[in-house]
């Protein structure tokens, strides 16, 4: 977490690219190129400040070998929102792109949102595993629904054997992977005790468990409007004098939404207690999906109680 009470005397914008990072300090105003290699980022991290911030985006895992540098050196860094960081550069008019404005941006978007700004914290290697498996199970699912759905479709009887070879590899796979993410939550004790929390939640199965667990490691540490504007849940106003128009949900984490989707058609139908809460919504005239969505964030709700409660007794 960071200290807020703590004001950085200097603020250095990082545009990470594949093979280079690109460099701005706020404070000598200087724009410089590094390698993004082990060394050179280990050497780049010892000529820090503790006293300055760091700010990266995220940018396809690319960003891993910084971040990683910059915590065993003991320097902070955020790494940011890129949509956030767009929008900000978009707000004092910059029309061009280039590494540069990008990492000077950066720096000034740290230096504005210092006070704001989570400090970058690493995940254990167990969740990033965990976090791995799960985005590929899901990759592998879509794969499969879309050759389902190929094969279902007319004129494809002469590719129809090649099609069924794949689904049977798909189906495989996704086998063996559910298999690995059970091991691997089974072997830690973290993952198991929050996996089988959710588990005991009507709607909630072993899928969407591990989902939750990988994808929202924040779960019962948040504060209920925290937890569903985290996983895209919560309807934001649209208001302008007396209009009042139809709320939506947006932003997020949208792999978090999709895993709770098929749980919360679920938890409408055989939790007692959100069974219940659908056909009321239902009743008073809401919408079949605006009510499977306040499903959605009600159950996601009890998960963020049930896993605070869990550590709570631990």
């Amino acid at each position: 977490m960071h200290d807020s009470a703590t004001i950085p005397d200097s603020f250095i914008g990082c545009d990470v690219g594949k093979a280079e990072i690109v460099v701005f300090d706020s404070r000598s105003g200087r724009t410089t190129r590094i390698a993004n290699d082990p060394q050179a980022l280990a050497d780049f991290a010892g000529t820090l400040e503790p006293t300055g911030l760091v700010v990266c985006e995220a940018t396809g895992g690319y960003e891993a070998g910084l971040l990683n540098a910059l915590v065993a050196a003991g320097r902070p860094v955020h790494r940011a929102d890129a949509r956030k960081v767009k929008a900000f550069i978009r707000s004092f008019g910059i029309l061009g792109k280039t590494d540069g404005i990008d990492a000077r941006a950066l720096a000034a978007y740290g230096r504005e949102r210092h006070g704001a700004l989570a400090r970058w914290q690493p995940r254990d290697e167990q969740r990033d595993q965990l976090a791995l498996l799960v985005s590929t199970r899901r990759e592998c699912v879509r794969q499969r629904v879309a050759c389902r759905n190929r094969l279902q479709a007319p004129g494809t009887a002469p590719v129809a054997p090649r099609l069924q070879r794949i689904l049977a590899t798909l189906d495989a796979e996704i086998a063996g992977i559910d298999a690995d993410i059970a091991t691997l939550i089974d072997a830690c004790e973290p993952l198991n005790r929050a996996a089988t929390t959710l588990r005991a939640i009507p709607g909630i199965g072993p899928a969407t468990a591990a989902q939750l667990v990988a994808l929202m490691p924040e779960l019962g540490t948040l504060g209920r409007r925290q937890a569903a504007a985290l996983a895209g849940l919560a309807p934001h106003p649209r208001q302008s004098g007396s209009h009042d128009a139809y709320r939506r949900t947006r932003g997020g984490r949208p792999e978090v939404k999709q895993a709770l989707f098929m749980a919360g058609l679920a938890a409408a139908r055989h939790n007692p207690t959100l069974k219940s809460f659908y056909k009321r919504l239902i009743a008073n005239g809401k919408k079949p999906i605006v009510a499977l969505v306040a499903v959605m964030r009600k159950l996601l709700v009890i998960a963020n109680a049930r896993i605070r409660d869990t550590m709570a007794m631990n």
